[in-house]
């Protein structure tokens, strides 16, 4: 059993998630109404503010397969083989994410990527595309959901019952809920921002190898660059907002000119509109949203970045939204309501959710500082050994967040704290030659690590 298809169901927000969950409801045959403050992408209009290019793995994979649109998205991948870590020195070296050969995860645009998922939206039969709608409030106790239309400024109601929220970190659903008390939300602001910047192709090919990540790491800030598909690069410097290297202090175009050749020198000649991309491109903001609860009975719903919010730094917040409507999808085969659903739906994932949350903060320390390490690059190659010779058991946490879907990031989570003790203690008791003890590191996995299924 599960929730009649003849309700008509709201989604706020058709961006990524939106419009994936619109999908997969569709294909159920629920009746879909889909909602979004924007114009309509399919008509070339692009949002500001929002990252460009974003990083699939195996998790978001899964869910788009679920919905039947991964063929259409595959020609928008370029794969990233691992971390192309380039030193102050100017030298650079390749970190391999795995060591198998589907190890890799995605560079994808987001808004390529998005219209994808709003056409096959549109080619569904039972979903109906709403663009220019703002939300403007969400009145639980009148089981109401208010909207404006952007273009003729006319507001407009419809029944609350059913709705999800998939709008984002800034979710006006979620202010809606909180100013009428019936959620509590609490911002971490992380104290760096971002400004996104271009590395342009040269007559359409890539000036830096196109099948890695680039991280120029500085301990306490960093530039990346992702590859997109016509040639370029997005470069996205992290920086702090004040302080002595951080935004404030690049108030001028000379400021900005000598801390990028002094920190970034390989990568200035390939900017060239570096000055003026940094003077008129946004500052972005970081941060991780806390909430609770995530529903209203079987009224309201609240999943992806309006739920969970998370930093940017292990590529899954796209990822973990795309689990969550996943997740949600599979549990209408166990549902007859949609208040159960919810609870269950938030019971399964809210654990999952502050575990990636966490995960994604300390990777902002590791590929800023930790990747500089001699004593990090060890034990990563002592890690992928470990992997082969005990892969049942073993599994590098990374690799289980991005290429392990089955896995949930709580037991990632779990599981990595483990395997870095295992790590340590192998490296303070090396054996007689002064290697690594793989006879302690058999014993030592067998008693602490179960067999994963």
């Amino acid at each position: 059993m599960r929730p009649d298809t003849n309700q008509p169901v709201s989604i706020v927000g058709a961006g990524l998630a939106g419009a994936l969950l619109a999908v997969l409801l569709a294909r159920r045959r629920f009746s879909v109404r889909l909602y979004d403050r924007r114009l309509d992408p399919r008509l070339g209009n692009t949002e500001r503010g929002r990252s460009i290019n974003l990083a699939l793995a195996a998790r978001g994979i899964r869910a788009l397969e679920r919905a039947g649109v991964m063929e259409r998205v595959r020609p928008l991948l370029i794969p990233m083989r691992g971390r192309m870590v380039h030193e102050l020195s100017g030298s650079a070296a390749l970190q391999p994410y795995g060591q198998r050969e589907d190890e890799v995860i995605y560079s994808v645009g987001r808004a390529a990527l998005n219209r994808v998922l709003i056409e096959e939206a549109a080619r569904l039969e039972t979903v109906t595309l709403r663009f220019d709608e703002t939300c403007l409030e969400v009145i639980a106790d009148r089981n109401l959901l208010r909207l404006r239309n952007q273009i003729s400024g006319i507001k407009h109601e419809t029944s609350l019952a059913p709705t999800i929220a998939a709008d984002g970190a800034g979710s006006a659903v979620r202010a809606s809920l909180a100013a009428a008390r019936l959620l509590t939300v609490r911002e971490e602001r992380l104290e760096h921002d971002y400004k996104e910047l271009t590395i342009p192709g040269a007559g359409g090919r890539h000036v830096l190898e196109p099948h890695a990540l680039h991280v120029w790491p500085r301990r306490g800030f960093m530039l990346i660059a992702l590859p997109n598909t016509d040639g370029s690069f997005t470069a996205t410097l992290f920086l702090a907002r004040t302080g002595r290297d951080s935004f404030a202090a690049l108030a001028t175009s000379e400021a900005v000119e000598e801390f990028f050749v002094r920190e970034f020198a390989d990568a200035v000649p390939l900017m060239p509109d570096l000055v003026e991309e940094f003077a008129t491109h946004p500052q972005g903001q970081l941060g991780t949203v806390h909430m609770a609860p995530w529903h209203v009975g079987g009224r309201v719903l609240l999943l992806g970045d309006a739920a969970h919010a998370i930093v940017p730094f292990h590529g899954q917040g796209m990822n973990a939204a795309f689990e969550d409507c996943l997740v949600l999808d599979r549990l209408l085969d166990h549902h007859e309501a949609w208040g159960t659903l919810f609870v269950e739906f938030e019971e399964s994932r809210r654990p999952n959710a502050a575990a990636i949350a966490q995960m994604a903060l300390e990777n902002y320390t590791e590929m800023r500082d930790s990747v500089l390490e001699p004593g990090f690059v060890h034990r990563k190659a002592l890690a992928m050994e470990l992997e082969r010779r005990f892969p049942d058991r073993f599994i590098p946490r990374y690799s289980m967040v991005m290429f392990h879907a089955e896995i949930p990031y709580t037991e990632a989570q779990r599981r990595g704290a483990v395997q870095e003790q295992l790590l340590e203690a192998l490296d303070a008791l090396p054996n007689a030659s002064g290697t690594t003890d793989f006879g302690l590191a058999a014993k030592l996995i067998i008693e602490r690590l179960t067999p994963l299924a």
